[in-house]
């Protein structure tokens, strides 16, 4: 029997009341529908933005079998973990294996077979080496991504293209107030997926002696909430120390404040406007 010592990726989830039957337990479609949730958030688990990447390796996933098999139901309000693994890759196909647990208990469990194919015509396709790579790798507990700093001449075309994509047409950023000549000075942190993509990055700027700023923090739409962004920010903190800054300051989107708390900095001064959107400075001690 499955258990959940078997995953190392979990997606949570709460059932709504538009989930249950007559009966007071999920209907049993919904379950389906939940792993197929789950198997969104394993892609980004693997720092893929899933519809560019397959555009990428040129092919995409079409699922082959789906089967489900029940041993216990959830009902109205259960936190449920959905776990998924990877557990097979043949020569175009992927299987992934899934368990749905109240706690400890397994509720439902899962095979979904997927097949790598061409787009046009969906006729099969080899799986790309690169793909077969990462989810071996990600199963074996390895991180997917890597963490780089340098300058702007290093980093410009990946980590400007997440840039104009995050601040200027997301968030309607005048242009002309997004490039500026800290870029040239600046050291710039950057998180690679294994496709080589710029998804998260972020500048370490001198405030003052012994003071550092972070700013142009951006991380890409589809992956946020998934560890990316924090992880320059601490790239970026550990550069600031080891040049002898001992605090950092940021100006946070009131949006992120939280994410920015969680990560110890503390509200400095009085919220204030910044190209449209709502900000407030936020310090760290390193």
């Amino acid at each position: 029997m499955t258990a959940r010592s078997d995953f190392r990726f979990f997606h949570r989830l709460r059932v709504r009341w538009a989930e249950v039957d007559m009966q007071k337990i999920v209907f049993n479609a919904h379950y389906l529908m939940y792993f197929d949730t789950a198997i969104a958030d394993y892609w980004r688990a693997l720092s893929l933005p899933y519809e560019e990447s397959m555009v990428a390796m040129g092919g995409d996933l079409y699922v082959r079998k789906a089967t489900i098999e029940f041993h216990a139901s959830a009902r109205i309000d259960d936190m449920l973990d959905v776990g998924m693994r990877c557990a097979r890759i043949g020569n175009s196909s992927i299987v992934f294996e899934g368990g749905l647990f109240r706690g400890d208990d397994l509720l439902v469990s899962s095979e979904l077979v997927y097949v790598f194919a061409d787009p046009a015509t969906q006729t099969s396709r080899s799986v790309p080496p690169v793909l077969r790579e990462l989810l071996q790798a990600f199963e074996r507990g390895e991180r997917v991504y890597e963490l780089a700093a340098g300058t702007w001449a290093d980093v410009s075309e990946g980590a400007g293209a997440l840039r104009r994509e995050v601040f200027i047409e997301e968030q309607r950023v005048p242009a002309e107030m997004e490039w500026d000549e800290h870029d040239a000075v600046a050291l710039h942190g950057v998180a690679r997926n294994r496709l080589g993509k710029v998804v998260a990055t972020g500048r370490l700027l001198s405030e003052s002696p012994g003071i550092a700023r972070i700013g142009r923090m951006a991380v890409h739409r589809g992956l946020r909430g998934s560890g990316h962004g924090a992880a320059v920010l601490r790239l970026l903190e550990d550069a600031a120390k080891a040049r002898g800054d001992t605090e950092v300051t940021l100006h946070a989107q009131r949006s992120a404040e939280a994410f920015y708390k969680r990560l110890g900095y503390s509200a400095s001064g009085e919220p204030f406007d910044e190209a449209g959107i709502a900000h407030i400075e936020m310090r760290r001690v390193l």
